[in-house]
């Protein structure tokens, strides 16, 4: 679905919703294979081992179509009755897939409440950044006990965001949209902090530099092993990044570059 969106025209228009429809997609697939598998154990005992209510006549309920719907009540735990396994085993399978049903609405609600959170994590760490390259601290700020305290702040935002890329890599589908939010954009811009403050003359902004220099390079590489396949350096993996997320450079940041 990502790479379909890149080749419409309107792409800025339709990349918000990749993601959800994405999710809505892997979801619908689980659904989809669990009806039709339990769909397809129950067909061949259909009718004889199956109760029927008054008014349903068992030879015209012994389809596909008939099976599908007993698997719908089973996984959707509706409990209708008007069929009703009846054989010994089938009493048992039964229950066991509104018992899967359930889990796979447990799944889905915990992915959703789990993904959301890692992307507000991430856009409020390019905003962070957007903020810091707005005031655009030179070196004598940023050689100061606050200039460290910044740096390392930023190194501890960078490896959240990391370790939600591992753990969610479909986050990485969902698009951010303007400039301000976009990581894509932004982490050149930490990329640049962490190259100042490794220049830096007082030790404790240099450690914390190095510390958000190696965090940029951990995600660097995340971002190349799940996504891009580059196999450059952590620059050129930025690049790919934001480019395939359809994001430009910044003025500023290209005019310091």
């Amino acid at each position: 679905m990502w790479r379909l969106s890149h080749r419409l025209p309107f792409w800025h228009r339709t990349a918000g919703l990749v993601g959800p429809l994405g999710m809505v997609a892997v979801v619908g697939t689980w659904a989809l294979a669990v009806v039709l598998g339990w769909a397809l154990i129950y067909w061949p005992h259909m009718p004889e081992s199956f109760a029927f209510a008054e008014g349903l006549s068992p030879s015209e309920r012994a389809d596909l179509l008939d099976a599908l719907y007993v698997s719908l009540v089973m996984v959707g735990t509706l409990g209708l009755g008007d069929i009703a396994p009846e054989a010994g085993w089938l009493r048992v399978a039964a229950p066991l897939e509104a018992l899967i049903g359930f889990v796979l609405l447990s799944a889905t609600v915990a992915w959703v409440l789990e993904l959301y959170p890692a992307l507000a994590r991430r856009r409020a760490l390019a905003v962070r950044l957007a903020l810091l390259r707005h005031a655009d601290p030179d070196m004598r700020l940023l050689e100061s006990s606050a200039g460290a305290t910044t740096l390392d702040s930023l190194a501890g935002e960078v490896v959240r965001v990391r370790v939600d890329f591992a753990q969610y890599p479909e986050a990485y589908y969902f698009h951010d949209g303007a400039d301000r939010t976009s990581l894509a954009v932004m982490v050149r811009h930490a990329v640049l902090l962490a190259e100042r403050g490794q220049a830096a003359g007082r030790t404790d902004v240099r450690l914390t530099a190095g510390v958000l220099a190696a965090a940029l390079d951990d995600l660097a590489k995340t971002l190349d092993q799940r996504h891009l396949y580059n196999g450059g350096s952590r620059g050129r993996v930025f690049a790919a990044y934001a480019a395939d997320h359809r994001q430009t450079r910044p003025a500023a940041e290209e005019a310091t570059s």
